[in-house]
C-alpha cells in the first residue's frame, strides 16, 4: 500500500482535532499523514473491511512499529554502553520494550485516551495498549522517518520515563516485587489463573493476585506468565511498589 499525505482541512471533525491534539501530546508535533495515526490506534476487534476484503487494523502497523522501536532503542543502548556484551544489551532492550513495560509506559503517555476498540470487552484496554504504541512508532516511522522516529522513541519514550542506569541495577519483575513485599509485610500473597479464554488463534489468560485472600490487581496475557505479570504489575501500582 503507498501511503498519501493527508492534509486535513480547516473543517477537520472534532475526532480529527482530538487525535492531532493527541499525537501533539504524544509525540511532540504535528502529525502530516493523519490517517496513519488513525489506523495505529483501531484495534482488530473493531477492525471492518475495505473494499478489497482486507480488515484495517493497526497489527501491520504494530509490526513496523515492533522492528523500529527495538532498533531505536537497541542504537541508543549500544552507543550509551560502548563496552557491554551484547548479552547485557539485549537484556536491557527487553527490559524496556517487554509488553509488561509498554503497556505501563502506554497508559502513562496518553495512548488510553485514543485507542479504539470494541467496549463490550471490558478488560481489553489493558492488553492492548502496548501494542498500539507499537503501532504508533509504526505510524511515526512511515509519516516522519527513521531519524526523527528514533528523536521520538528518545526523547518522549526512554528519557522521560527511564532512569537507564538504575534500570541497569534493577529488577523489573513485578512478580518477584509483590512476593519480596508480602515476606516484608508478613502477607500470605498468591497467583491464580481465573480465566482462559479460547480466541481463534491464541488463548488469553485473566490472573488474579490475592493478598491475605483479598483480590488485588487483575492481568491478562496470552500465557499464564504474562497474565501473572500484567496482575502483579497492577498489584504494584495500587500499593506504591512500582519506584519501591
Amino acid at each position: 500500500m503507498v501511503w498519501k499525505i493527508l492534509k486535513i482541512p480547516k473543517g477537520k471533525t472534532n475526532k480529527d482535532k482530538i487525535l492531532v491534539a493527541a499525537i501533539q501530546n504524544i509525540a511532540g508535533f504535528t502529525p502530516s499523514n493523519l490517517e496513519l495515526y488513525r489506523l495505529a490506534t483501531m484495534h482488530s476487534s473493531i477492525a471492518k473491511e475495505n473494499g478489497r476484503g482486507y480488515k484495517e487494523s493497526n497489527e501491520r502497523l504494530e509490526y513496523l512499529g515492533d522492528a523500529i522501536l527495538g532498533a531505536a532503542v537497541a542504537d541508543f543502548l549500544f552507543k550509551k554502553f560502548p563496552f557491554k556484551p551484547e548479552g547485557f544489551l539485549t537484556e536491557i532492550r527487553s527490559r524496556i520494550v517487554n509488553r509488561e513495560a509498554l503497556n505501563l509506559l502506554a497508559r502513562k503517555i496518553g495512548v488510553a485516551n485514543i485507542v479504539q476498540f470494541d467496549q463490550k470487552n471490558a478488560h481489553l484496554q489493558q492488553v492492548i495498549l502496548g501494542n498500539t504504541l507499537e503501532a504508533i512508532v509504526g505510524a511515526i516511522y512511515l509519516d516522519k522517518g527513521y531519524i526523527r522516529t528514533k528523536k521520538f522513541v528518545i526523547d518522549k519514550l526512554i528519557n522521560p520515563n527511564y532512569d537507564v542506569d538504575d534500570l541497569v541495577n534493577s529488577d523489573t519483575n513485578f512478580k518477584s516485587k509483590v512476593i519480596e513485599w508480602a515476606q516484608r509485610e508478613g502477607k500470605d500473597v498468591k497467583f491464580e489463573i481465573v480465566n482462559v479464554k479460547k480466541a481463534r488463534n491464541h488463548k488469553e489468560f485473566t490472573a488474579q493476585v490475592l493478598v491475605d485472600n483479598e483480590a488485588k490487581g487483575t492481568g491478562y496475557g496470552n500465557s499464564k506468565k504474562k497474565a501473572e505479570q500484567d496482575a502483579a504489575l497492577k498489584t504494584c501500582e495500587m500499593l506504591n511498589l512500582i519506584n519501591s
